[in-house]
């Protein structure tokens, strides 16, 4: 079985906010899996109903060994990646990403997929229009993402798809040289 989770926080308040990213994108995608990758892999979908910081105790009950661990996908969002890019990686840190680091730290290990999708704006030449400050940076995560944002990670979520159909066809790392 090949686990695909989608990272965020539950209830309404959250539904279409940045932080929310991994939920939202997988909720577009769920449906979009060739439906005979979707048989011959047996992909579940999981988004985690507990808060970010607690993902970890959801997923660790499916990851029972090093086999596991790779058929694990993550999927969140990267305030260091401009909204409508994504970014491919396997075996790194949490980079700070708190749902990231309770996956981390509740498999004791760091070896399994992540798809980075990220969510701020940038300006014409590309340079990132990031918060500063903690409570700055909180604000702009919890912020609910505008309707033509939303279109950008719905249309995003084909390109996300694609990138998990090659993940589980051709492996990590020709997904990573296509879409990174």
């Amino acid at each position: 079985m090949k686990l695909v989770v989608g990272l965020g926080n539950p209830g309404e308040e959250y539904k279409k906010t940045r932080h929310n990213t991994g939920r939202i994108v997988v909720g577009f995608i769920e449906d979009k899996i060739d439906p005979k990758i979707n048989t011959k892999y047996k992909i579940k979908f999981i988004t985690p109903d507990t808060f970010m910081n607690n993902s970890g105790k959801i997923i660790a009950p499916f990851i029972k060994s090093k086999k596991d661990l790779k058929d694990l996908i993550v999927v969140y969002d990267d305030i260091d990646l401009p909204l409508g890019k994504i970014k491919i990686s396997f075996d790194r840190s949490s980079g700070g990403h708190n749902g990231l680091g309770s996956i981390i730290k509740s498999l004791k290990s760091q070896e399994f997929l992540r798809i980075r999708v990220g969510i701020t704006p940038a300006t014409a030449n590309g340079r990132l229009k990031k918060p500063h400050g903690e409570e700055a940076v909180l604000k702009f995560l919890l912020g609910e993402f505008k309707k033509p944002e939303l279109e950008i990670l719905k249309k995003l979520g084909k390109i996300i798809t694609e990138a998990i159909e090659t993940i589980l066809t051709e492996g990590k790392d020709k997904a990573m040289s296509l879409y990174n």
